[in-house]
């Protein structure tokens, strides 16, 4: 495997140490951004690990159309830039047309393809034109070896590097399950992996117009995951998940994501042991 720099000092991947990408899942006002970036940042530092804060401009893949999207482009990457500079942070967000990716590139380091579009060949193609890093979901509804396919349309188009996560996979109406044999099949592909925690106890639609979830449970599937072995782990993270405008029954707020990071540091660091 190769590893993937971030931008210069920021690498995942190839025995670097583990990369955190966490933050709310869509951009919500400044003041709130800088507050709980500024909590995920101390609590990447203290554990020693790197840190991509993470939200989108744009949900347009809500269940509802009437659902809350986010500020949208130009005012979204303004806030990201904010965040950016003020807390010096690297920033991902993701990119849903083709026509986002350049300006995304602009201000995000890492770009972020979500699930759903995974095999949009055009939305791939400007995303690693742009020369960033690009960080694709796998399907739902794709095996792990299926994301070779998605990965070689990636590198043909430009050569910042490709990351996989994986996110769940759909198991009848409105579930997710993961099957943690995708994580070596992944990684077998040649890429950094990265497990999304927090989407993955995710219920899709399962509130009528919104996707429930199952927060409860997403210390159970990290550790795990950082057990089967994982290059990044990928959480989204609020002060005040129940209020938050998307995806607020899978997030977990900053004092859980330190709970969180230190079981899973505890985890690979039991696992590096016993390798030894």
């Amino acid at each position: 495997m190769t590893a993937v720099e971030i931008r210069p000092g920021l690498a995942v991947g190839d025995g670097s140490p583990l990369l955190l990408i966490a933050g709310p899942c869509v951009v919500e006002d400044d003041e709130l951004m800088l507050r709980v970036g500024g909590e995920v940042k101390r609590i990447a530092d203290d554990a020693g690990v790197g840190l991509v804060f993470k939200s989108s401009f744009d949900k347009a893949n809500r269940s509802s159309g009437s659902s809350p999207r986010g500020p949208g482009l130009e005012r979204g990457l303004e806030t990201l830039a904010r965040v950016k500079r003020e807390l010096g942070v690297a920033v991902t967000t993701d990119v849903h047309e083709p026509a986002q990716a350049g300006p995304a590139a602009e201000v995000a380091d890492l770009l972020q393809i979500p699930a759903y579009l995974c095999r949009q060949t055009d939305l791939l193609t400007a995303a690693a034109a742009t020369g960033r890093p690009v960080n694709v979901k796998k399907g739902q509804f794709l095996s792990p070896p299926e994301m070779r396919n998605v990965a070689e349309k990636l590198e043909a188009a430009g050569d910042g590097g490709v990351l996989l996560t994986e996110r769940g996979t759909s198991f009848g109406y409105q579930n997710l399950v993961v099957d943690f044999r995708s994580l070596p099949q992944l990684r077998a592909l040649g890429y950094p992996v990265v497990f999304d925690a927090t989407h993955s106890t995710q219920l899709p639609g399962g509130l009528g117009d919104s996707s429930g979830g199952q927060r409860e449970y997403v210390p159970y599937l990290a550790a795990a995951a950082a057990a089967v072995g994982i290059d990044a782990l990928f959480v989204e993270v609020h002060d005040n998940p129940d209020e938050a405008p998307s995806d607020g029954p899978t997030m977990i707020t900053p004092a859980g994501l330190e709970e969180l990071l230190a079981k899973v540091l505890a985890v690979r660091q039991a696992i590096s042991t016993a390798q030894a």
